[in-house]
């Protein structure tokens, strides 16, 4: 079951993918007057405009990755396996058309209809708005396989079909009639193209010949060769140069002058793969390609010798990423190293921000002479970097070590290239050895040095401005295995390396001396450091994490669940989360406070690299496979999510990779029954019986009671209030805080005239509270209703309770075991304190010359006095330590 977000992250986008195998389509737009490309990436319709190469829709996704794309006037047709989709607007499905057996491979727009064909060799002829089947032709697939599809221009209701044997075939749809058969040139054909020239079509060949043939009278007008394979891609300029355009399998593209019959110049290396689409924009001298290896480019022929120089392009990776990582504090930039040997840097606000920093080269000179496929002098792809944007802008401040290479890179992320040192131990400056390569890369965090750890156990320091080896850990090797992490604190005291023999050592950074060693229980996979906290996450090779504290140098947290390889690790900004990924496809989030798996989820394919931005609002992943960067947003910034640790038996969801378009939260739906995990927790009134507890009220409520005479005193009225001339009228209320109105009396026809003497007591609601809890001891309701009540109506009350105010030594009695039982169970501490001193200021002499009542505070008194010690040494032992604190020199 697959679901469209985690507990803790949902998906929001992916970066870097920009394009496939799937050839683009060029639409104009009449009312924007203005160009617009569509590209098939994956599961969905890219749609940008030509004049800024800006993406301007996202389309829907589809259940799988699209295989055939075509456009109209209003529609955008897309197919996948054997069903075929109509998008409207660029973005809803809004026509499905079902009714092939086999895979889709041609699409044909045309006018009210649609044209499909099917590796089965079945064409059908679709009605766009109702969806029906108006025509299917079936084909022998051993005399003609339809391999190319062109609606020739003028040429009402008929289509040109090439086909793998060679031949061609004009059938009209109408009368579904075949008009004429072209014998061909003995090789298949791969793509047809209409010509600026009515009746004249461009066929492309696997031979590598392009036919330039007039349709009409069946005559070949020209023939051209190109010797990189099979014909992809045909296109021809309409701005005033008659100029032919073809593409090849190896990338290159050949532009032929159809003046002179001859190769105008070519462009090589245009792709790193086939060329899948190529298309001139009609009137520019503009042309659009794009292939499989996730690049869109936009040539212009400005130039002389009529090659084309790149206007406009997006580019991602075109092999999968193998290392990501956030540069910087603003969380805006992710470098990515791929395995097509560059290294990238991605822009989570804009594509326009994206940059290439190229790809490693042992002489650049010399890659740019010999070009990119006969590029002996490249490097191999980069496995582990590290960056650091202080003193970037002044020299190199990213470090890289490749693949079985002993050398390791700096480049600059300002100039975005490759950057002047190549970091090598001195012996082996003369001669590469083959057995021994840079396994771990760190950069300080000031930006001038760089820690390289070596397969053989050695590790060195580079400064990074001058490219020169400052010093080695150790005698000879600071490891006896290979050297699995280095890391180097934040404030360059310590560095810390994990050797494949299982220890993790600890040295000092500038004097090189070993501080301490310890011994783990496996074998490291892999270290990272969370330089704020002094944490340091140890991966290992029976796939367990381990959490170190830098400072006490001890194991504080160890973590299990994983069931393969664990591939990277993330610490959260704030260092509470260490964010885990797997070869078993799962992404787990461990909280270090309470050491339990707050979050886990599984991907289809696992990540390969883990980073979460330094603001901690997203978390980008890698996958196996995968071209892309996936964005996952951090739902507890902006909802409530549960962090309560998952239960032992809990069963991840199957999360689906996020689109290109920002996906919104689905989770947020009022729909769902909220979750019992999820019930908002209510906090006790005491959390244990031994813990003296407050109340919540605030301080005008019981603070100043004791003093409340003299503040009677300072507030009395100058002269007596004036009576305004007309009052207006007010609905009566009772006294109190909490507003509440007076009920209405009932009328009664008939009065007594017997008069009741028991109404003139007027006791109050307190005072009956306090005669009931005599006999039930129950004494939440009168405690409840001083609660709400104000500072005046407190000191009303409790001057009601001696006998000349209408009271008795029974209710005063009351009282007192009230404040007793306060002061037993040890909540509403403050208030207790607070009443009882009010009482004994208001009722001193009664309480003096009464037994009971003497008695009764006796027993106040020590009860006050046992708490009151007990709060002392607390008090006391806290001042000691915060006055060390402040003192010790630490």
């Amino acid at each position: 079951m697959a679901r469209e977000g985690a507990g803790l992250f949902a998906a929001f986008r992916v970066l870097g993918r920009f394009s496939g195998h799937v050839p683009h389509v060029l639409r104009y737009h009449g009312r924007h007057r203005e160009f617009y490309l569509a590209l098939a990436v994956g599961r969905s319709v890219h749609t940008y405009n030509v004049k800024k190469l800006g993406i301007v829709a996202v389309s829907n996704t589809l259940p799988q990755d699209i295989t055939c794309l075509a456009a109209d006037r209003m529609l955008i047709f897309a197919s996948y396996d054997n069903i075929l989709h109509a998008f409207a607007r660029n973005k809803e499905v809004v026509h499905t058309y079902e009714g092939h057996k086999a895979k889709i491979h041609l699409l044909q727009p045309f006018g009210d209809h649609v044209i499909s064909v099917d590796v089965d060799n079945v064409l059908i002829v679709w009605n766009i708005q109702s969806e029906e089947e108006y025509l299917q032709i079936d084909f022998d697939k051993a005399t003609f396989s339809v391999s190319a599809l062109l609606h020739p221009s003028t040429y009402l209701n008929k289509i040109l079909l090439g086909s793998e044997q060679g031949t061609l075939q004009l059938w009209n749809i109408r009368s579904n009639k075949l008009l004429y058969s072209f014998p061909g040139w003995g090789s298949a054909v791969t793509t047809l193209e209409q010509a600026p020239a009515v009746d004249v079509v461009a066929v492309g060949l696997v031979s590598g010949h392009i036919i330039v043939h007039n349709i009409k009278y069946d005559e070949t007008l020209m023939k051209f060769q190109q010797d990189w394979g099979p014909i992809t891609a045909i296109s021809f300029r309409t701005d005033g140069h008659p100029v032919m355009a073809a593409g090849s399998p190896v990338g290159h593209i050949a532009l032929w002058d159809l003046e002179e019959k001859k190769l105008l110049c070519q462009m090589q290396d245009a792709h790193s793969t086939a060329i899948a689409g190529m298309t001139f924009v009609p009137g520019e001298p503009l042309l659009i390609t794009n292939g499989a290896d996730n690049a869109l480019r936009v040539w212009i022929f400005d130039g002389p010798g009529g090659t084309g120089r790149i206007l406009r392009s997006r580019m991602g990776h075109s092999a999968p990423p193998t290392k990501i990582r956030y540069h910087g504090q603003n969380g805006k930039q992710i470098l990515s190293a791929g395995q097509d040997g560059t290294l990238q840097s991605f822009s989570t606000v804009h594509e326009k921000f994206n940059k290439s920093l190229g790809r490693g080269s042992i002489n650049k000179k010399k890659s740019k002479k010999k070009g990119l496929k006969l590029d002996t002098m490249a490097l191999p792809p980069i496995t582990s970097f590290a960056s650091e944007v202080a003193h970037q802008s002044d020299w190199d401040g990213i470090v890289a070590c490749h693949q079985g290479y002993i050398t390791c890179t700096t480049w600059n992320y300002q100039k975005t290239s490759m950057g002047a040192h190549k970091l090598r131990p001195e012996e082996f400056s003369k001669h590469k050895p083959v057995d021994i390569y840079a396994t771990a890369v760190d950069i300080t965090s000031c930006g001038n040095f760089a820690v390289i750890g070596m397969s053989t156990g050695q590790v060195d320091v580079y400064n990074m401005q001058s490219g020169i080896h400052r010093g080695r850990y150790g005698k000879e090797t600071a490891h006896e295995g290979a050297i699995r992490g280095v890391a180097v604190d934040g404030l360059n005291q310590l560095v810390i390396t994990a050797g494949s023999e299982g220890l993790i050592k600890f040295w000092k950074f500038k004097m090189k001396d070993l501080v301490y060693s310890t011994e783990l229980a496996s074998s490291p996979s892999g270290i990272l450091l969370h330089r704020d906290s002094g944490i340091l996450g140890i991966a290992f090779d029976d796939f367990t994490i381990s959490v170190l504290d830098i400072e006490t140098r001890k194991i504080v947290r160890t973590f299990s669940g994983h069931h393969g390889r664990i591939n990277d690790m993330t610490f959260s900004p704030d260092g509470r989360w260490l964010i885990t990924s797997s070869m078993d496809c799962s992404i787990k989030t461990w909280d270090l406070p309470s050491g339990c798996l707050i979050d886990c989820f599984l991907v289809d394919s696992a990540a390969v690299s883990l980073t979460m931005s330094p603001t901690g609002d997203f978390l980008a992943s890698a996958h196996v496979d995968d071209l892309g960067i996936y964005l996952w947003s951090n739902r507890s910034l902006y909802s409530l999510v549960s962090l309560r640790p998952l239960p032992a038996d809990y069963e991840p969801f199957l999360v689906t990779l996020p689109s290109t378009c920002p996906m919104q939260d689905m989770d947020v739906s009022g729909d769902e029954e909220p979750c019992d995990e999820m019930i908002e927790y209510v906090s006790p009134e005491q959390l244990g019986e031994q813990l003296v507890t407050l109340s919540l009220l605030p301080e005008s409520r019981w603070k100043n009671l004791i003093n409340l005479d003299i503040i009677k005193k300072r507030n009395k009225p100058r002269e007596p209030p004036k009576v305004p001339k007309s009052a207006p009228f007010f609905i009566p209320t009772l006294p109190g805080l909490i507003p509440r109105y007076i009920p209405p009396e009932e009328e009664n026809d008939r009065q007594s005239k017997v008069v009741n003497l028991g109404v003139l007591a007027q006791k109050s609601d307190f005072y009956i509270y306090l005669e009931e809890a005599l006999s039930t001891n129950e004494y939440k309701a009168p405690l409840d209703l001083l609660k709400s009540l104000g500072p005046s109506n407190i000191e009303l009350e409790l001057r009601g309770l001696a006998p000349e105010g209408g009271g008795s030594m029974e209710v005063m009695l009351s009282f007192l075991r009230m404040i007793g039982m306060l002061l037993n169970k040890k909540y509403n501490f403050e208030l207790a304190q607070a009443y009882l001193a009010l009482f004994l200021k208001l009722h001193i002499k009664i309480l003096s010359s009464e037994p009971k009542l003497l008695e009764e505070l006796s027993r106040l008194s020590m009860q006050l006095e046992e708490t009151w010690i007990h709060l002392r040494a607390l008090f006391n032992q806290s001042l000691c330590v915060l006055t060390y604190m402040k003192s010790a020199l630490l």
